[in-house]
């Protein structure tokens, strides 16, 4: 197969698998979700949602988180670790927000990247998922499959989301990877399959006998 006729079956697989992409972080609005994808960095999905109702039940504003000290925001989130500096970036993004965007969070990628402890990879969520406008988040799982697909040459994360929004069309983008995210978790396993044991893997590279190596970065 051709890298694009990879990407067709992936697409096509995908969303036959996973017709509906329910965002894997509970949230009830743009800041919920901003702080929540911020505290997934290095942490599960599932310990964060574990974690959240506790914050917010405290701070679900930007006005009512900086009322907590960093202190207090830090001990609450401390079981998705990288506490000080997730707590830090949590309260400093908040006075932002209430003092230069009216306490809303910015329907804009620059100024989302701007915020403390909030990457690219953070602000194209938030921008997908928050918002809806068409962008292609990738995270560990997403540049790990990506390579195992071919759909990449697999050296950092930005040359892979360069690489898949050339293959997929943009409006398939938002749904895309979350789709990705959900089958790597499923099926396609960093430790249970590494290219020659999912349904996807084993189609695109019927002749692949050997595990594949990967670049992390």
């Amino acid at each position: 197969m051709r890298k694009q006729e990879r990407a067709d079956y992936v697409l096509k697989r995908l969303d036959e698998l996973y017709p509906t992409t329910p965002i894997p972080l509970d949230h009830t609005d743009n800041f919920t979700l901003l702080v929540a994808v911020l505290l997934s960095a290095q942490c599960t999905d599932i310990r964060v949602n574990q974690v959240t109702p506790h914050l917010f039940k405290k701070a679900n504003t930007p006005k009512k988180m900086i009322k907590l000290s960093v202190n207090q925001i830090e001990d609450i989130i401390r079981p998705c670790g990288l506490a000080p500096r997730k707590a830090k970036a949590i309260w400093e993004l908040s006075n932002i927000l209430i003092n230069e965007y009216d306490s809303l969070v910015p329907e804009d990628m620059d100024a989302l990247e701007k915020l403390p402890g909030v990457g690219h990879k953070t602000a194209s969520v938030v921008m997908s998922q928050g918002f809806g406008h068409p962008a292609f988040p990738v995270d560990t799982h997403i540049h790990r499959l990506a390579q195992l697909w071919g759909l990449t040459n697999g050296k950092n994360v930005v040359q892979t989301e360069k690489d898949l929004k050339k293959l997929f069309p943009k409006e398939s983008w938002n749904k895309l990877h979350l789709q990705i995210i959900f089958y790597g978790r499923e099926y396609c396993t960093a430790r249970g399959c590494k290219g020659i044991v999912c349904e996807i893997c084993t189609t695109l590279y019927p002749n692949r006998k050997k595990a594949v190596d990967y670049s992390k970065s």
